[in-house]
């Protein structure tokens, strides 16, 4: 693991670093926030993901999550979106939407992709492995987080793995991508035209099919561009309900899809995950 930079920030250290992934074949960029701490204490991780076109500069600069982390003793963890490098196929046609910086947080099985499209696997994986054996953490107090593409990752790596993650919450999630734009276009690249393989990786499917959390934080602008087409949380309402998953949904008035969003109720969210991560 090399350190590429670190700084201090609320009585605790922004860092960002790099790692060769065995996960995706290439070097990953991660940052991590650690608070000040007692000598051999091991803190609760939240592993933040982030939406598309988004590297880990994006929240580091524009999240806001350091004086909560700090006050809460949290380490907040946020890994890239996608691969990257020399040879790491991207969306033919350079669209921000699929390819480098649109990872969607699944493993691919489709050519070219397959092979360094191995988010899920890095994000579930390697990456909190390597955190646990790098920095003070503590691996049996993990939750997962994350914005949009992310708010998607964090909600289905949550459900394929109950009991892995403490507490769930998402701003803006793509809660149902096998019905929407972005999420039939990135499947259809990364899993191919099976929509049976695509309901593995798309949260309200994975509700109707049978998993299950005990409980989710969502917010959700009500003035996102994104809201109607992209993102449709009255689908993971409807689901939740159904399923008796005790979702509280959030629709905050006058707020869009950006960090200014994000930054706003980023305090909540941590302390709800902080409330579901102490001993």
């Amino acid at each position: 693991m090399e350190t590429l930079s670190t700084a201090r920030a609320h009585g605790g250290t922004q860092g960002l670093y790099r790692h060769a992934s065995t996960a995706t074949g290439t070097d990953m960029d991660f940052a991590v926030y650690v608070p000040d701490h007692s000598p051999g204490a091991r803190l609760p991780v939240v592993t933040y993901l982030s939406g598309l076109t988004c590297t880990p500069a994006n929240v580091v600069e524009k999240g806001e999550y350091r004086a909560a982390c700090a006050a809460l003793g949290l380490i907040f963890v946020a890994p890239d979106t996608s691969p990257r490098g020399p040879g790491v196929p991207d969306d033919p046609a350079g669209a921000y939407d699929f390819g480098l910086g649109a990872g969607f947080y699944l493993d691919a099985t489709e050519a070219p992709y397959r092979g360094p499209y191995a988010m899920r696997r890095y994000i579930a994986e390697e990456l909190p492995a390597l955190i646990a054996s790098a920095f003070p953490a503590d691996a049996t107090r993990q939750s997962i987080m994350g914005h949009s593409m992310g708010g998607h990752g964090a909600l289905t790596l949550a459900l394929a793995a109950p009991g892995r993650y403490r507490a769930v919450s998402a701003f803006a999630p793509i809660v149902a991508p096998s019905r929407v734009p972005w999420g039939e276009k990135a499947f259809t690249g990364y899993l191919g035209l099976d929509r049976a393989a695509w309901r593995r990786h798309d949260a309200v499917a994975m509700i109707e099919d049978g998993a299950r959390l005990p409980a989710l934080l969502v917010d959700q602008g009500d003035a996102d561009p994104f809201l109607a087409e992209q993102l449709r949380p009255e689908l993971l309402r409807q689901a939740c309900a159904a399923a008796g998953i005790d979702l509280t949904l959030r629709l905050q008035p006058g707020y869009d899809h950006s960090y200014y969003f994000i930054s706003t109720f980023m305090p909540d969210h941590l302390r709800w995950h902080a409330a579901r991560l102490a001993d």
